[in-house]
């Protein structure tokens, strides 16, 4: 079933009848909670809000709680602290400074050093890396999570989902092993989604080395970071999306742009496709 485009199989489970959508979404290799990409609600003024923080991160990713506050105040908006903590939490969003402490793990998982401060990565699927962003809807929010490789910055595999679960994060890095194979090392934060046994032993059993950014350390992964930026300036916020259906197709399209026909100045004005494929190609010769 990976022959199909992500968003055929999406049509195909809409069209069949007798199975439930549990099993029609296993038959078809289709993350689960990418067919149930109802946003989750909140209210309008705090959706108005949330948006704008979204915002205000991207342009200035170094603000924590203290600072978003201020600014969000000497904007006109009567924010108390606690209120902003609570909804950069829910957009899983942080300062990318460091915290004190920020070496001791959570209790019952376990952290894994950053492995790519130094390396010169120099060929595709030597290191592939994932993160979690928050998408802005009309009537409430998603969240998207891209696998991608940092050589040629090209998006392997992406899932929406309206909640922080491990699940669609699984079914990213899943899809991304049936269709490239596997990196030598996979670079992520410290997330739950991450740190989760489910998630980390996909890596272990493929002989995967396992990096973690610094927690708050959000630029360790600015290959990722830069690819939200892209996404959302160049997508989300230009486009007036109603709901996750309308969403799904718009980054189908997107992510087919980004990867097959975008230009990055980083890359020497060629496409991830052209890098990624490339440089593969040059090696099997």
């Amino acid at each position: 079933m990976r022959s199909f485009p992500k968003h055929h199989r999406m049509a195909l489970i809409k069209q069949v009848n007798g199975l439930s959508i549990a099993h029609q979404c296993s038959l078809l290799n289709v993350a689960r909670s990418s067919f149930y990409y109802e946003p989750k609600g909140e209210s309008e003024q705090n959706l108005a809000l949330m948006e704008l923080m979204d915002r205000l991160h991207l342009e200035h990713p170094q603000w924590g709680r203290p600072s978003m506050t201020a600014n969000l105040r000497r904007m006109g908006y009567d924010v108390n602290p606690k209120r902003v903590g609570r909804l950069m939490r829910l957009m899983n969003i942080r300062s990318v400074l460091p915290k004190p402490n920020t070496s001791i793990p959570k209790e019952g998982h376990e952290i894994y050093p950053y492995l790519l401060k130094g390396l010169k990565i120099k060929v595709p699927n030597e290191v592939w890396a994932t993160d979690i962003t928050y998408i802005p809807m009309p009537k409430g929010f998603l969240y998207l999570v891209a696998v991608i490789d940092w050589y040629s910055r090209y998006v392997l595999a992406w899932e929406l989902s309206n909640s922080l679960g491990i699940q669609f994060c699984i079914a990213a890095l899943e899809e991304a092993f049936a269709s490239y194979g596997r990196p030598k090392i996979f670079n992520s934060d410290q997330g739950a989604q991450f740190t989760s046994k489910d998630f980390t032993s996909l890596l272990k059993e493929r002989n995967i080395r396992i990096s973690m950014d610094g927690k708050g350390r959000a630029l360790d992964n600015v290959f990722i970071e830069r690819l939200w930026w892209s996404v959302k300036y160049e997508n989300v916020y230009l486009h007036s999306y109603q709901n996750g259906e309308e969403l799904f197709e718009g980054l189908s399209n997107y992510f087919d742009y980004y990867n097959n026909r975008r230009l990055h100045s980083s890359l020497d004005y060629k496409t991830p496709k052209e890098v990624f494929f490339g440089s593969i190609n040059e090696r099997m010769k």
